[in-house]
C-alpha cells in the first residue's frame, strides 16, 4: 500500500479511536460506580448475563464492528487521494471478510444463547438489539461482492466505497441503540440518555461528514466500465441491491416506532410478520441470482451456456423440496418450504459450479 494511504488509513482509524475514548472518559468511566469504595468481588452481574456465552458473544460482535472500521477507513483514504486502484480492494477486503466472519459467528453464537435463555424469544425474534448487528452483516455481505467486482472488473468503485461508508455507520447506529435505551428490548441491559447522545452525535459527525466528502468527491473514483445484461457482475450488482433493500426494511421496521412515538402518533409495533414477509419476497430472487452468479461468467456470457445445467439444477431442487420434508415426517409450514427449496437451489447450484472448476482445473476462490 502507497504510504500515503497508510498515513491516511491511520489518521482515519485514530480519529475514530479518539472519539471511542472520549465517550469512555467522559460519560462511561469505568471507575465513576465504585470510587471512592471499591468492592473487593465486584458489583456482580445480571443474572441473565451469567453465561458461558457472555465471552463469546460480545466480543465477537465487537472484532465485528471494528473490522468495518478499516473498511470504512480506506474508503475514506481513497476519497481523500482521489483514485482507487486495486491496492484498494486487495488491502481492504481481508479486513472486511475478517470483520464479516467475526460479525457472523457474533450473531449465530447470540442466537444459539437466546434460544435457551428463558424469555429472550428464541433464536431469532427481530428484537431492537438483534436488528442492530443484522444490519451491518447485510451492508457488509453487499460489500464483500462489490469489492469482488471492484478486484476483478475495475467496476463499482463508487458503491464500493458508499458500501464501506454504510457499513461502518450501522454498527455506529447499533452501537447507539444498544447503549442509548432509546429502543424497548429484551436485549438491551444499558438505558442512558446522556451516553445515547454522546454516541448519537459521533455518529451523526462520522457519517455526515463521510456522505458529505463522498458527495465532493466520489466522481473522482466512479468506474467507466460498462457491464453486460448477462455477466456475473451484473447479477452481483443485483444482489447487492437485493441486500441493501433488505437492510433497509430491517432500518425501518427498527426505527419505525421510535419516530412514530417521537412524532406522538402513539406506540406502534412492528413484529415478526412484517419482517418475515417482506424478507421472502427479497430473498427468493435473492437465492436464485446467488445460485446462478457463480455460473456466469465475468465480462459478457449467454444464457444458453447454463441453460441445461439450471434445468437439471431446478428439477433436483423440486425433488429435494418434496423429498426433505417426507424423510424428516415433520410438519412443513410455507416458510419452511420457501426457505427448503433455496437452501437446495443454491447447494444444487454450488456443487455443480464446484465441479465445473475442477474439470477445467479452475482455482476455487473466496469471491465468485
Amino acid at each position: 500500500v502507497p504510504a500515503d494511504i497508510v498515513a491516511r488509513v491511520l489518521a482515519v482509524m485514530g480519529m475514530v479511536c479518539a472519539g471511542f475514548l472520549a465517550f469512555i472518559l467522559f460519560t462511561s468511566g469505568p471507575f465513576a460506580r465504585t470510587l471512592p469504595a471499591f468492592p473487593v468481588e465486584g458489583r456482580d452481574l445480571n443474572p441473565l448475563l451469567q453465561d458461558p456465552g457472555l465471552i463469546f458473544h460480545p466480543p465477537l460482535l465487537y472484532m465485528g464492528y471494528v473490522g468495518f472500521s478499516v473498511a470504512f477507513a480506506f474508503a475514506i483514504a481513497a476519497l481523500l487521494s482521489g483514485r482507487l486502484d486495486s491496492a484498494f480492494t486487495r488491502f481492504a477486503r481481508p479486513w472486511t471478510l475478517a470483520a464479516w466472519v467475526f460479525l457472523t459467528l457474533g450473531i449465530v453464537l447470540g442466537s444459539a444463547w437466546a434460544y435457551y435463555e428463558l424469555g429472550w424469544g428464541g433464536w431469532w425474534f427481530w428484537d431492537p438489539v438483534e436488528n442492530a448487528s443484522f444490519m451491518p452483516w447485510l451492508a457488509g455481505t453487499a460489500l464483500l461482492h462489490s469489492l469482488a467486482v471492484t478486484e476483478q472488473r475495475a467496476g463499482f468503485k463508487a458503491w464500493t466505497l458508499l458500501l464501506s461508508i454504510c457499513a461502518f455507520s450501522l454498527c455506529l447506529l447499533g452501537t447507539f441503540l444498544v447503549r442509548s435505551g432509546v429502543l424497548v428490548s429484551v436485549h438491551a441491559f444499558a438505558s442512558d440518555p446522556a451516553r445515547g447522545m454522546f454516541i448519537l452525535a459521533f455518529m451523526v459527525l462520522v457519517t455526515g461528514g463521510s456522505l458529505l466528502l463522498f458527495a465532493v468527491r466520489g466522481h473522482r473514483v466512479r468506474s467507466r466500465v460498462n457491464n453486460a445484461l448477462w455477466s456475473r457482475e451484473s447479477l452481483l450488482l443485483g444482489n447487492n441491491v437485493l441486500l441493501m433493500a433488505a437492510m433497509l426494511v430491517v432500518l425501518l421496521g427498527t426505527l419505525l416506532p421510535l419516530v412514530h412515538k417521537q412524532l406522538g402518533l402513539g406506540s406502534i409495533s412492528v413484529g415478526e410478520p412484517f419482517f418475515n414477509t417482506m424478507f421472502t419476497w427479497l430473498m427468493v430472487p435473492f437465492a436464485l441470482l446467488l445460485g446462478v452468479g457463480p455460473l456466469v461468467r465475468w465480462g459478457r456470457d449467454r444464457p444458453r451456456n447454463i441453460r441445461k445445467l439450471l434445468l437439471t439444477a431446478l428439477v433436483s431442487t423440486l425433488v429435494l423440496s418434496v423429498l426433505l420434508p417426507w424423510l424428516l415426517e415433520d410438519k412443513i409450514i410455507a416458510m419452511t418450504a420457501v426457505g427448503m427449496a433455496m437452501a437446495c437451489w443454491i447447494a444444487v447450484l454450488a456443487v455443480a459450479e464446484a465441479v465445473q472448476r475442477v474439470s477445467r482445473g479452475t482455482k476455487t476462490s473466496l469471491s465468485y
